[in-house]
């Protein structure tokens, strides 16, 4: 059966931030905080090591019952037995990789500022749809900004979970919660410190109580 996507912290991996304590460490201790969702980023051409990191992060991700997903590849996100893959703008397409995975996994797909692009997402059979930067990031200072109102309209629109990326703080996660967004992904603001558990707590936390607008 099918995973949904929960609703709560979703946190996306990078080499860099995760190499001071290690991948599956820096993993861990972001669901020990309450990460919900785990997404492998990871772009280098050394297939035999990504298979092995994301075969780990699928394990340690079932032992914590999160979603594991990863990023742009769908041929390894069914090698590693994931929940599902996310595709950017120049990735596989969503009927392809829908081939290829099959009707249980989930398929994400990141749209930037573009409604439109949402809508032909979700009518090509995505399970939910990411909108960002919402706001300035350190991972990517160059991304298209989605504004709040984006968000609310597509909360509003769309018939899939919607999730917000980009600049993503505590401190200014409340609005994109209030708006309905189902999920924050976060980067940096949860692996870019010292104490990955401690900065997702954080983030986790905000989702007690705040029901407005959830889809």
């Amino acid at each position: 059966m099918k995973a949904d996507l929960p609703r709560g912290l979703y946190v996306i991996t990078d080499p860099v931030l995760c190499a001071t304590l290690g991948l599956s460490a820096s993993v861990s201790a972001a669901l020990a905080g309450g990460a919900v969702t785990v997404q492998y980023r990871d772009k280098s051409s050394d297939r035999a090591r990504r298979d092995r990191e994301a075969a780990t992060l699928a394990s340690i991700c079932r032992e914590h019952g999160a979603v594991f997903i990863v990023n742009d590849d769908a041929d390894l996100a069914l090698r590693s037995g994931a929940h599902g893959v996310h595709l950017g703008r120049d990735d596989t397409i969503v009927d392809q990789a829908r081939d290829l995975l099959g009707p249980d996994r989930l398929i994400g797909v990141s749209c930037y500022d573009s409604i439109e692009r949402a809508h032909e997402a979700v009518a090509a059979g995505c399970d939910y749809v990411a909108f960002g930067s919402a706001y300035p990031s350190p991972s990517k200072p160059a991304a298209v900004r989605a504004p709040i109102s984006l968000y609310r309209e597509a909360v509003a629109g769309i018939s899939v979970p919607v999730v917000a990326i980009g600049g993503i703080t505590p401190q200014n996660a409340a609005p994109l919660i209030d708006a309905g967004c189902r999920a924050l992904a976060v980067i940096s603001g949860v692996f870019g410190g010292e104490d990955p558990t401690f900065a997702a707590t954080q983030y986790a936390r905000l989702f007690s109580g705040r029901g407005c607008g959830i889809r």
